[in-house]
């Protein structure tokens, strides 16, 4: 009898703690107006797509023809590549964008997270601001969707910039927590109430290769636009639908100056997928970074863009 009391005890505690602990970090949905107060100042800007309004900054020489575009990665949004817009607006246009699911943009209202939908949205959004060409720039997730928007529409693109992109299977060394919980049906479920800043902390410092450079601002940012509403339901079915397909064939058919970036120290996408686009790609170069993680645009912009800035200059380096 003492026994089976201790145990009671014992849970009573547990759930009095787990009660507390989801108490304190209760984290609902904010609003898109109560986050654009921080996060959508000059020069942001919304365009109407597809029953979304699309986050977007526009920057640059307008009468640059051939404009660089650049896509985020997972969890992400447009404010990863602020290093590289102070590094590339003086002289080209650079526009970027919060991809469906992710920052102020939020969740496709069809639910439709398929790399295919990814590649038309970047078409629609490059036809509503009457671009034809560009150049496609992505890291991670964003990786993905530029190269196979010059896969599905390789009239549209003139040059590629893969950063650590996805696209291929591979098996990661090691992923954010917040990646492994938003993918379980039931943690996921437990996420759209609760976030812990802490497990935004772990999964940011996750993906870089000096965790010390991750400041609590840059915390803050990935946090906050997390909280954007429907966001957290919609990265499940991100991670369940944008997965490698048969798309991954056509890799070999790109036939257009491709800078690949990679971070040595990514443990979420190994160098082994940076070697093989470099290997499959014709007309491609592969610049490694050795101190760098899987996100090495904005871990370091200076470094990264300057590998950019000279591609731009001089196109097929190999």
């Amino acid at each position: 009898m003492k026994i089976l009391k201790r145990i009671i005890y014992i849970l009573l505690i547990a759930v009095a703690l787990l009660a507390i602990y989801l108490y304190v970090n209760k984290a609902p949905d904010k609003s898109v107006a109560e986050l654009s107060k921080n996060w959508a100042p000059e020069p942001s800007q919304f365009l109407k797509i597809a029953g979304m309004n699309i986050h977007y900054r526009d920057e640059g020489p307008k009468s640059d023809k051939e404009p660089i575009v650049l896509i985020h990665g997972t969890s992400a949004s447009l404010h990863t590549w602020e290093g590289w817009v102070d590094e590339l607006k003086a002289h080209r246009r650079v526009i970027r964008f919060d991809l469906p699911a992710f920052g102020l943009t939020g969740p496709d209202p069809t639910n439709n997270y398929t790399i295919e939908h990814y590649a038309d949205i970047v078409v629609t959004i490059l036809d509503k601001l009457e671009i034809k060409n560009s150049v496609l720039a992505g890291n991670s997730l964003g990786g993905y969707v530029s190269w196979a928007t010059a896969v599905l529409h390789p009239n549209r693109v003139s040059k590629l910039i893969l950063v650590d992109a996805s696209g291929y299977p591979f098996k990661s060394e090691s992923v954010p927590l917040s990646f492994t919980l938003s993918k379980n049906a039931l943690t996921n479920g437990l996420l759209k109430n609760v976030l812990p800043k802490s497990l935004v902390e772990q999964s940011v410092k996750n993906v870089y290769g000096n965790p010390a450079l991750v400041t609590d601002e840059l915390v803050e940012r990935y946090y906050q636009l997390t909280l954007r509403e429907g966001n957290r339901a919609a990265l499940k079915e991100r991670f369940k639908q944008t997965i490698p397909g048969p798309l991954a064939k056509k890799i070999k058919t790109i036939n257009i100056p491709t800078l690949i970036i990679w971070g040595r120290k990514d443990h979420l996408i190994p160098l082994d997928l940076g070697l093989k686009f470099a290997q499959e790609i014709n007309k491609s170069q592969l610049v490694i970074f050795d101190d760098l993680g899987h996100v090495p645009h904005e871990e370091d912009p200076k470094a990264t863009a300057s590998a950019v800035k000279q591609f731009l200059m001089l196109g097929i380096v190999n």
